[in-house]
């Protein structure tokens, strides 16, 4: 063995034997799997036998041919056994080949073989005659061998990703969708005829094969399983002729795997048909037990201990799911589908190591809504890293994502179609029959809608009388603003200087106060309370008026004042003359240079504050963890928004364990905690110029000096600029080969950032989660200074495009108002109004009137 999970385990066996015939009925054996492995073929009517020194080979003129090579390559080293290759021409039992090896078998103790291959015919019966014959002792090396290759390299993990996004992807393009339509149109389609449509899928390769597969290396890893009547956890259950259930509280389970090139993955899901509180319920601690199952799968684990501490979640928190709980949670896979001595159950001890593949299916039977039994499963195919168990079929298994709610028009009562209008307003895409990535809207007629809305209009009435009730009873906490105070202690008042003791007006800069003569006595003000000053020039006198903030009066900023009901000076107005005194000094001079200096000292203090303001809701974000591994999610020559500098940089965006970090090439960093970002957009480059990344955070950032909100990545698809002067002809070859070149660089770029999107979600296990919009149900407007393409997602409305970015997400949104509608006009306008009633409303203007009924 070459593997050193499993070198243990050879340590006992003097030689192994692997005879493999032509049986198509035979999908999978132990022998095969090995042949795969080791020469990435499966040599059929072949015996091979290895011992420490020798290789022997009885096969076919074409079998040994392929091998004569690996021969050769072989007699150049003395550190590895020699092969011998032995050609048995068609009709020929083999015998006398299998006279010269069994003669070198004499000598050893025991011989390995796989006892549960069940290959047949006279090559196999043959062999075995000949083994009796020398009486050697047969020992069984199918778990020694499993654990030799239950161990991935990097060829057979790349080979195990592609056909792990190809299964997810044709859940998440076709199998969903195809549900989400049966449901929507009522029809009535077997579990059977389903099985077969996802099985012609698969093997067809057409919709969702990714570049650089072979549609040929394509095969199901077993018939699908659908099944939505009866249901079984066991991948030998079979989809019946039961028509699919899709009334309401039903469940459709979906279970299917694919092999490429003879590695296997697998996905299962439930789908929930408008699913009542409970099953939600269960379908979310489901879904937290998957979780904590691929955290628990670290190196080193026992398979029996990731067992054990599942069925301890479970019998904690439901106990009613122990009795119908499954005997295994999943098993490893890989050439082999099912790997029985890697069974993740109560009683394998076997140790989990780095980069074992797995297929995990938890689910639980016999579960009761209403007068009907259903069951829930969950299962993806996983591979073990630093970090536990990383998921290659990135299938999205949140309940909104998967499950269908249906429009009850005449189900449940008035009472709670009131407690639920404002979420069928806010979750609009879960209205009719609408899964995450696809919205219609049934009409609505005009009286069903006025009723609606007199009763949404009551509802908001109501709570609006609530909400300035308790404001008119209760106390309105307000912000305290901070009294700004010149001089903490007498200490600090600077008694000697020169202009206090002249009974001048005297600016101490480091104080930010004026200090001004009253009565004879030097008194200070805090420049917050000036609120304006004035300086104007009559015959030989300069007069200084300075107006101060007071009690009632109008003023722009807020100012606290500790005790309102005292008497306050005003305004105080000093005369000067510009003539020369007794000393050969103008007395003016002592005005002009307060005067100029209060005004210095009030714009920076100014700056200050507004510097201030702008930095209070700004929050430190946490140290960014980063991984030093190779295998980190990347995206290269990207752009960024806001720029951290006064010229665009090229940079790389990658992903780590708790944040992005993007880093340009002059050396500057932008940190993203993923903690941080309240909503995730990927915007593609379908008719667009340009492709992003772009997220909306829910605390500022600075990004240099400024703070901001939105922060987005991107990348130029094309020229954006056209040279309109230059004349050219429309079969022009130049020009066919260079639009030619932008479609496979829309696609090549459409990929990598959808790939790096997949990593990062499986990285965060689900918790970031990325929004496509749909632009089909886009419309014009201006939000800003200029027109531009307004697109709603599962949860927002957006433009990230143009710069600066709108975004608007809905559960924030109280209603919205239309201005404007008149049929005589062109445009209208759409006002938000928040459920934060001290947050401005946002607007949108000039929206086409073609848009209105959209």
């Amino acid at each position: 063995s070459t593997q050193s999970t499993g070198k243990e385990h050879m340590t006992q066996i003097d030689a192994l034997s692997v005879v493999v015939t032509n049986d198509d009925d035979i999908t999978y054996s132990k022998g095969s799997s090995l042949m795969i492995w080791l020469f990435g073929y499966e040599l059929r009517d072949t015996i091979i036998v290895f011992s420490k020194k020798d290789i022997f080979v009885i096969s076919s003129k074409k079998k040994t041919e392929f091998l004569r090579p690996l021969r050769d390559a072989l007699t150049k080293r003395d550190d590895l056994p020699s092969m011998t290759l032995l050609t048995r021409v068609k009709g020929d039992s083999g015998e006398e080949h299998m006279k010269t090896i069994t003669e070198n078998l004499k000598n050893l103790k025991n011989v390995g073989h796989f006892p549960k291959d069940q290959f047949k015919g006279e090559l196999v019966k043959t062999w075995k005659i000949k083994l009796k014959e020398i009486e050697i002792d047969q020992v069984d090396a199918t778990a020694a061998i499993a654990l030799c290759l239950a161990v991935k390299d990097d060829n057979e993990l790349a080979t195990l990703r592609k056909v792990s996004q190809y299964t997810s992807d044709i859940f998440n393009k076709i199998v969903r969708n195809e549900l989400m339509n049966i449901v929507d149109e009522e029809k009535k389609v077997k579990h059977s005829k389903m099985s077969a449509t996802i099985e012609n899928i698969v093997t067809e390769g057409k919709k969702c094969i990714l570049p650089g597969m072979d549609k040929d290396s394509l095969e199901v890893c077993y018939t699908p399983i659908i099944q939505s009547t009866s249901y079984s956890l066991k991948f030998s259950a079979s989809s019946n002729d039961d028509k699919i259930d899709y009334s309401n509280h039903s469940a459709v389970t979906v279970l299917y795997g694919t092999r490429y090139k003879s590695y296997c993955s697998n996905i299962s899901r439930t789908v929930l048909v408008e699913p009542s509180e409970k099953q939600q319920s269960n379908y979310d601690f489901l879904l937290g037990v998957v979780e904590k199952v691929y955290t628990t799968m670290t190196e080193g684990t026992k398979l029996c201990d990731v067992y054990n501490k599942c069925l301890e979640l479970i019998k904690e928190k439901q106990p009613s799911w122990g009795e119908n709980f499954p005997k295994n949670i999943g098993f490893g896979t890989g050439i082999e589908f099912r790997e029985p001595s890697l069974l993740i159950g109560p009683k394998n001890t076997n140790v989990i190591k780095k980069n074992m593949a797995f297929v995990i299916q938890i689910g639980v039977t016999g579960l009761k809504e209403d007068d009907r039994v259903y069951a829930m499963m969950l299962g993806d195919t996983v591979v073990i890293g630093d970090a536990g168990a990383s998921v290659l079929t990135p299938s999205k298994k949140k309940i909104r994502s998967v499950s269908i709610f249906l429009k009850g028009e005449d189900d449940g009562s008035e009472k709670e179609e009131d407690e639920n209008i404002m979420d069928n307003i806010t979750r609009q895409s879960k209205r009719n029959a609408v899964l995450e990535n696809k919205l219609r809207n049934e009409p609505l007629s005009d009286d069903k809608r006025k009723e609606h809305q007199r009763r949404l209009t009551e509802k908001l009435n109501n709570e609006a009388k609530e909400r300035l009730s308790a404001k008119k009873n209760g106390f309105v906490a307000k912000k305290k603003v901070q009294t700004s105070v010149a001089f903490k202690n007498l200490t600090s008042f600077p008694n000697n200087d020169p202009d206090i003791r002249d009974l001048k007006i005297m600016v101490d800069k480091k104080h930010e106060s004026v200090i001004i003569p009253i009565f004879g006595v030097p008194t200070p003000f805090h420049i917050s309370t000036i609120k304006n000053v004035s300086k104007s020039e009559e015959g030989d006198y300069v007069y200084l008026r300075i107006n101060l903030n007071v009690p009632g009066a109008q003023v722009v900023k807020e100012v606290d004042f500790a005790h309102p009901d005292a008497t306050f000076l005003k305004e105080i107005t000093f005369r000067s003359s510009m003539r020369k005194g007794f000393s050969g000094q103008v007395p003016a001079h002592n005005l002009n240079n307060a005067f100029r200096i209060i005004k210095e000292v009030q714009k920076n203090f100014k700056q200050y504050e507004n510097e201030k303001k702008e930095l209070e809701d700004v929050i430190e974000q946490e140290t960014l963890k980063i991984v030093s591994t190779k295998g980190v999610p990347r995206l290269k020559d990207l752009y960024c928004r806001p720029n951290l500098s006064a010229r665009r940089v090229i940079g790389t965006l990658e992903a780590h364990s708790n944040g992005f970090r993007f880093h340009n090439t002059h050396g500057g960093n932008i940190d993203v905690i993923y903690n941080t970002i309240r909503n995730a957009f990927f915007q593609p480059c379908d008719k667009e110029m340009l492709i992003m990344l772009h997220f909306y955070l829910k605390h500022p950032i600075m990004i240099g000096k400024k703070k901001t909100y939105h922060i987005c990545f991107y990348t130029e698809v094309g020229e954006i600029m056209t040279d309109l002067g230059k004349s050219s002809h429309m079969y022009d070859r130049d020009d066919i080969e260079a639009e030619h070149a932008e479609r496979e660089m829309r696609q090549k770029l459409k990929g990598a950032f959808k790939n790096f999107i997949e990593k990062v979600e499986n990285l965060t296990r689900g918790k970031l989660e990325f929004d496509t919009p749909f632009r089909d149900l886009g419309f014009h407007g201006v939000p800003f200074r200029s027109s531009c393409l307004l697109q709603p997602t599962t949860h927002c409305l957006i433009n990230v495009i143009e710069w600066p970015p709108f975004v608007i997400c809905l559960d924030e949104v109280e209603l919205i108002h239309f201005e404007r509608v008149q049929f005589q006009l062109k445009n209208f306008d759409m006002v938000f109004i928040f459920k934060d009633y001290s947050r401005k409303v946002e607007m949108i203007n000039s929206i086409p009137m073609s848009s209105l009924d959209a």
